[in-house]
């Protein structure tokens, strides 16, 4: 049997998320079916990690085992024929057995962007929250630099129903371009709407509303009440899972 990994990107504007459910179109829900329709058998779709709806990726990664011998670069053709236009194989791969698109994963990186402007978008109103208060983001850099490396980041979690909320940062960078504020955070996992939470309460320290000692105490202090709110899904794009 074959072990096929996929590098996957999609705008995730009309979908709930990526992991397959009852109520609402998924990411994973068209991308199985249409891997199906071509090697002619049910599989099981493995992906590094969910995505909420109406959140992006330009390199989520997806599994499945096969028994088709199609040749990888028909197999992307194939399954892009019968995906829609906001989903794409980027690129597929043959895998050893044991490999597991979740589970061997080393870090994910996920992009942040914030539209800082009076005016905002109409093109891209999809892809950035637009926030229009000024924020000074010399102070919400310092502030981050607390969350890099090894902590309980409980502070930053939205649900409770994880063994554990210890995780470590590697890199965490916040670039100005133009308008826009690119947050970039890489990890080795992340708590549900961790990212989105970190950012939320980042702003409160950028707009004067936060000192960055009331925010190391925050992050120290793993409650989820005096944090910052989790900003909107459409700002978030997972950029790319190491292995």
């Amino acid at each position: 049997m074959n072990n096929i990994k996929l590098v996957v990107e999609y705008d995730g504007t009309n979908y709930a998320g990526w992991q397959q459910q009852k109520n609402g179109i998924t990411v994973h829900e068209m991308l199985r079916k249409a891997i199906e329709r071509v090697v002619n058998e049910d599989v099981t779709l493995h992906g590094s990690g969910r995505t909420d709806a109406g959140t992006h990726a330009a390199g989520q990664v997806a599994n499945f085992k096969t028994n088709s011998n199609i040749p990888i670069y028909n197999l992307v053709q194939a399954i892009n024929s019968y995906l829609p236009k906001d989903i794409v194989v980027k690129s597929a791969k043959s895998v050893p057995e044991k490999f597991h698109s979740r589970y061997s994963a080393k870090s994910k990186t996920y992009r942040y962007t914030i539209l800082n402007s009076n005016i905002r978008d109409a093109i891209g109103r999809d892809y950035c929250l637009h926030y229009s208060t000024y924020l000074d983001i010399e102070k919400m850099r310092k502030a981050s630099k607390a969350l890099m490396g090894k902590h309980d980041f409980s502070t930053f979690k939205s649900k409770s129903d994880v063994i554990s909320s210890v995780r470590t940062i590697m890199k965490l960078d916040i670039k100005k371009r133009g308008r826009f504020l690119i947050f970039t955070i890489e990890a080795d996992g992340f708590l549900y709407k961790m990212v989105r939470s970190i950012v939320g309460t980042l702003l409160e320290v950028g707009k004067g509303k936060m000192t960055i000692a009331e925010f190391k105490k925050i992050v120290k202090s793993g409650a989820r009440a005096k944090a910052g709110n989790t900003v909107a899904a459409n700002g978030l794009c997972l950029l790319k899972v190491k292995y």
